[in-house]
C-alpha cells in the first residue's frame, strides 16, 4: 500500500474486494511472462497484488525444487479477474491453474472447465482432504469428484480505533461485548456534527449484515436450499445492523472505497473487516499507529457467528501440462507449501496446524481472533450461481438501509427474488 492516503485508500480498496460479490469489468494486467528456457511454464492467475508479490517467494522455492518447471504469476483485479477468465473459458485458453470462490465452483466444475483432481489427490502423499476444513472441501466438491483444493480460509474481525477509544475513555472491544456493548460504544463515539461516526456499517453482506444474521440465529440459504431472507431471525439480524444507519451511527456506505476512506480518514472508529486485508492493513502506517482487532460481538443473547469462507486451487481441465500443473498445487496445498504462505502473511492457510504461523507474520494487531471464530463460524451462504442473487439482494435492500423502507419488507422482497433465481438453477 501506498504510503500517501489517497493511494493508500485505493490500494486498501482493491484488497477489500477480495471477499465482494461479482462486478463486470475488463481483463486487467499480468506480470510478465517467464519464459520456460527447455521446460514448461505453468499459469497461476489470482485477484490480489499483494499476496501475487509473496506468492513470487513461494514459487521461487517450488521452481528451485523443481527445475523443469516455471510458474507465470498472473494478476488482476476482482471484477477483471472474473470477466477475463469467463472469455478465456468460453475461447479455450484458461490459465493452467487458478484461484476458484465458492460464488463461481459450480458454474466452472459443471461446465468441464476445471480437471477432475480426484485421482491426483488419492496418489498424493502430501494431499489429504481430511487436513482442510470439511466445509471447504466441500465447497469445491461436485458429485463426488474434487475440483480445487483449498488455499485458505478467512473470517471477519471488529476493527477499532485506538486513538478514538482511547480519547472518549472506552475501554478496548473483547470477547465480553454484545449488540448493547457495540451499540453504546458507537454512540460515545459519534459526534453530533457528523464529522465523526462510532460505525462504518457498509451496506455489505460478507463483512457486514451476514454476520449479523447468523448471530441472531437466522440463515441466508436454508438446508433444502431456500432463502432464510424472510425469517424473523434473519430479519432481526439485518435490522440490527441497519440501526446504525438509523440511528447516525454509521454513514451511509455502498462501495469499498468508501468504506477504506471512512476508516482511514478518522471519520468512523469501528468496522467489520476481513482477514484478507491484513496485507494491506499492515503496511499502512495509519492502520499500525490507530488500530487493532477483536473478535466480533455476541448477539445480546450470547450467541456467536462469523461468516467463514475460503478460496481454493483449480486445474483447467484444457491445461497440456496437467501433471505439472498438479505438482504446483500439490506443493501450495502441502504442509510445507501452507506453512511456507502462513509466514510470509498471504493469507490464513486452510492446512491443519499452519493457520498459527500466519498470526506470527502480523505482529502490530491481535488478528489471532480470526482464527478463535473458527468453531462457531458459517461458510459464506453460496447456490449454484450465487452472484446472481447476490447483487440484486444488495438492490432490494437498499432502500431499507437508507431507511426509505421497512427491513421486514425489503427482506421479504429479497426471499421472493432469491427463491425464483435459486429455483432457475436447477
Amino acid at each position: 500500500m501506498k504510503r500517501t492516503v489517497v493511494f493508500a485508500v485505493l490500494a486498501l480498496a482493491a484488497g477489500l474486494m477480495a471477499g465482494c460479490s461479482l462486478k463486470k469489468g475488463k481483463a486487467d494486467k499480468k506480470t510478465a511472462e517467464m519464459p520456460s528456457s527447455g521446460g514448461v511454464t505453468i499459469s497461476y492467475a489470482c485477484w490480489d497484488s499483494a499476496q501475487a508479490e509473496k506468492l513470487r517467494k513461494v514459487a521461487a522455492d517450488f521452481e528451485e525444487a523443481n527445475p523443469g518447471i516455471k510458474i507465470d504469476i498472473q494478476v488482476s483485479g476482482w471484477s477483471n479477474y472474473w470477466t477475463g477468465l469467463e472469455a478465456a473459458a468460453t475461447g479455450g485458453s484458461l490459465p493452467d491453474t487458478f484461484w476458484m470462490h465458492s460464488n463461481n465452483i459450480y458454474y466452472y466444475a459443471s461446465n468441464g472447465q476445471l480437471l477432475d483432481l480426484t485421482k491426483y489427490i488419492k496418489g498424493s502423499g502430501d494431499v489429504d482432504m481430511a487436513d482442510y476444513p470439511e466445509g471447504l472441501v466441500s465447497i469445491y466438491s461436485l458429485n463426488g469428484k474434487q475440483y480445487a483444493v483449498p488455499k485458505d480460509y478467512d473470517t471477519i474481525a471488529l476493527w477499532y480505533n485506538k486513538t478514538l477509544f482511547d480519547k472518549a475513555g472506552l475501554a478496548y472491544p473483547d470477547e465480553t461485548w454484545t449488540w448493547d456493548t457495540l451499540k453504546k460504544a458507537a454512540k460515545k463515539l459519534t459526534k453530533s456534527d457528523e464529522s465523526q461516526y462510532g460505525m462504518c456499517a457498509g451496506l455489505h453482506n460478507q463483512e457486514g449484515y451476514y454476520n449479523f444474521v447468523y448471530q441472531a440465529g437466522g440463515e441466508i440459504v436454508t438446508a433444502d436450499n431456500k432463502s432464510g431472507y424472510a425469517e424473523d431471525a434473519t430479519i432481526k439480524g439485518i435490522e440490527e445492523y441497519f440501526s446504525f444507519v438509523k440511528d447516525g451511527l454509521s454513514p451511509q456506505i455502498y462501495d469499498d472505497q468508501a468504506r477504506a476512506q471512512a476508516i482511514m480518514n478518522g471519520q468512523c472508529a469501528m468496522g467489520l473487516f476481513g482477514s484478507w486485508n491484513l496485507s494491506g492493513f499492515a503496511s499502512n502506517d495509519f492502520m499500525k499507529k490507530n488500530f487493532n482487532c477483536a473478535v466480533l460481538p455476541a448477539a445480546d443473547n450470547g450467541t456467536r457467528a462469523t461468516i467463514f469462507n475460503g478460496l481454493g486451487n483449480a486445474i483447467a481441465a484444457t491445461t497440456k501440462h496437467p501433471d505439472e500443473a498438479w505438482k504446483w498445487i500439490e506443493y501450495l496445498s502441502s504442509e510445507a507449501g501452507q506453512k511456507k504462505q502462513a509466514e510470509l502473511g498471504i493469507a490464513i492457510s486452510a492446512y491443519k496446524g499452519t493457520a498459527d504461523a500466519w498470526t506470527k507474520a502480523y505482529p502490530d494487531f491481535n488478528v489471532k481472533c480470526y482464527i478463535d471464530m473458527l468453531p462457531y463460524a458459517h461458510i459464506r451462504p453460496y447456490t449454484h450461481q450465487t452472484s446472481i442473487w447476490e447483487d440484486k439482494a444488495y438492490e432490494l435492500l437498499k432502500g431499507a438501509y437508507a431507511g426509505k423502507e421497512d427491513v421486514s419488507t425489503a427482506c421479504k422482497k429479497t426471499a421472493q427474488m432469491m427463491n425464483e433465481a435459486v429455483a432457475a438453477e436447477q
